[in-house]
This record gives structure tokens, C-alpha cells and sequence, in this order.
């Protein structure tokens, strides 16, 4: 999908400060049964046709103010992914202003989660 110049350049001076993963390393962390928490922030008619199994939904427009409920730990490791990593750049920056300390997107989001073959569901919340 092609972004709008202004969306893209916003995305990219906020990049430079927050943490991103790869999907290879978020693979690795999730073998080692390391505590992680997968957030899919796009928007509820991209979750129905598909997401990554065992994610949470809470979209874009309402992560900021459900992030709490769900997850008031401010240290608990939350990977955060959209379509392509732009809109969940984009939360994460807004998670680290309330004050989290542990977030992350994933790099290419679920459009590279698909090239790379692995597995989606429609399952779950």
C-alpha cells in the first residue's frame, strides 16, 4: 500500500526512537518461552480475514485507551504489529509516552508475516 508522504515522514521521525524487532527474532523469543504479549492494532475487518495465532486485538484507534485494562504492567513485553509497521510504530511511540517500557513493532508487520509463509488464524480475540 502506498502511504501519503506526510504519514510516511511522520513514521519516520518517530522510528528513530522507538524499538523495533525483527520477525525472526520475535520467532526466537517466543522458542525460548519468553514472556511476550503480540498485539495486532489494525483495524477489526483486516483481524477477521486473518491474524497471527495466539494475538490480541486492540486496535489502532483504541490501544491508547484499553492498553491498561488488558495490560497495566508497564514492563511486560508487548510486540505490536499492524499491516506493514507503520501504524504500529506508531502505537508504540504512544505506549512509550504512557509510560511502557518494553514495547516493540514488528518489523514489516503482517503483510511480511504472510510473504515469509508462516502461519495465520481467525480465531480468538
Amino acid at each position: 500500500m502506498k502511504h501519503s508522504e506526510a504519514f510516511e515522514k511522520l513514521v519516520s521521525t518517530i522510528r528513530k526512537d522507538i524499538s523495533e524487532i525483527s520477525i525472526d527474532t520475535f520467532i526466537k523469543k517466543q522458542q525460548n518461552a519468553e514472556a511476550i504479549k503480540l498485539i495486532d492494532v489494525r483495524e477489526d475487518h483486516e483481524w477477521s480475514q486473518g491474524h497471527i495465532e495466539n494475538a490480541f486485538h486492540l486496535g489502532r484507534g483504541i490501544i491508547e485507551r484499553d492498553i491498561e485494562k488488558y495490560f497495566p504492567e508497564r514492563n511486560i513485553c508487548l510486540v505490536l504489529y499492524c499491516g506493514g509497521g507503520y501504524r504500529s510504530a506508531l502505537a508504540v511511540d504512544s505506549l512509550n509516552k504512557m509510560g511502557y517500557t518494553n514495547v516493540h513493532s514488528l518489523v514489516g508487520g503482517f503483510r511480511s508475516w504472510c510473504e515469509k509463509g508462516l502461519p495465520i488464524t481467525n480465531n480468538g480475540k
